[in-house]
């Protein structure tokens, strides 16, 4: 499975690497927001590096699996718990 994404040039790393979950957060270059939950979904602004990790690509193949690719209109859905979302970002932050 492969995704296909826009180049990003340029990109600048943010000093502040936190996650944020507030939904009048800009979304700063060099990440990309995710809806988290599933039942209430939650949003969570998180480095692009993510993606890289097997990790993270598992919870993106299990969005695939739950809803293909026909997502709300401009937002990516992962179906876990919130809880079980941040302690995998914790982690990756941490590598």
């Amino acid at each position: 499975m492969g995704f296909r994404l826009p180049r990003i040039v340029n990109a600048k790393t943010s000093p502040r690497r936190s996650l944020s979950s507030s939904e009048t957060t800009v979304v700063p270059k060099g990440h990309f927001a995710v809806y988290v939950g599933e039942i209430e979904k939650k949003r969570f602004v998180v480095p692009i590096s993510f993606l890289k990790h097997p990790s993270f690509q598992n919870l993106l193949s299990q969005a695939e699996e739950e809803y293909g690719f026909n997502h709300p209109p401009g937002s990516l859905v992962i179906p876990c718990i919130q809880e079980a979302f941040v302690d995998l970002t914790c982690c990756l932050q941490r590598s």
